[in-house]
C-alpha cells in the first residue's frame, strides 16, 4: 500500500513540474508579428551614396555603387525562403526576407522570432557564415541557402 501511495505522489509531482514549465521564448513569440522586423538597413552607408567625395588633389570620386540582388528561392519542407540584399560596394546595407514559411500559426510564431535574428546576424557578419536559430532550423537553412545565392551573384 505504501508503494502505491509513493508511486502516485511521485507521478503527480512529475506531471505538475512538466505542466508548470514555461519556455524562455513563449513571451517573445506572442509579442511580435511575422512581418515585424524582416528587413534591416544601416543608415551610415546611405548618406555616403548620395554624396561624392573629393580628394586632396582636387579630383572627385564617386561613392561605392549601390546594388540590389535577389537570392534564389530555397525550397524547404515547410515552404519557400527567399532573401534580397542591398549592397553598397561590397557591404551589405539592407536585408529583406521576401518569402518565408507562413502556412500555419506555428510558422508565424517561429519566423517572427527567427527572421529578425537571421537578418541581424547577416548585417553583423556581412556574409552567409551566420549562426542558425535554435527551433527554426528549416527556415535558417533555407535563409542561408538563399543568402549564399545572392552573395554568389555579387561576386560573379
Amino acid at each position: 500500500m505504501k508503494r502505491i501511495v509513493l508511486w502516485c505522489l511521485s507521478t503527480l509531482s512529475v506531471l505538475v513540474l512538466l505542466f508548470g514549465y514555461h519556455t524562455s521564448t513563449s513571451s517573445v513569440l506572442a509579442t511580435k508579428s511575422p512581418t515585424a522586423i524582416v528587413s534591416s538597413s544601416t543608415s551610415s552607408h546611405s548618406a555616403a551614396s548620395t554624396n561624392s567625395k573629393s580628394t586632396g588633389s582636387g579630383k572627385s570620386t564617386q561613392a561605392p555603387k549601390t546594388s540590389t540582388v535577389t537570392g534564389a528561392v530555397a525550397q524547404t519542407q515547410w515552404g519557400p525562403v527567399q532573401v534580397r540584399l542591398t549592397l553598397q560596394g561590397s557591404s551589405i546595407t539592407k536585408v529583406e526576407v521576401l518569402q518565408y514559411p507562413s502556412g500555419n500559426g506555428t510558422d508565424s510564431q517561429i519566423n517572427s522570432y527567427a527572421l529578425p535574428i537571421l537578418v541581424q546576424e547577416t548585417m553583423n557578419q556581412q556574409s552567409s557564415k551566420i549562426d542558425m536559430v535554435s527551433g527554426a532550423t528549416v527556415t535558417s537553412t533555407g535563409y542561408v541557402q538563399s543568402l549564399q545565392s545572392a552573395l554568389d551573384q555579387v561576386s560573379a
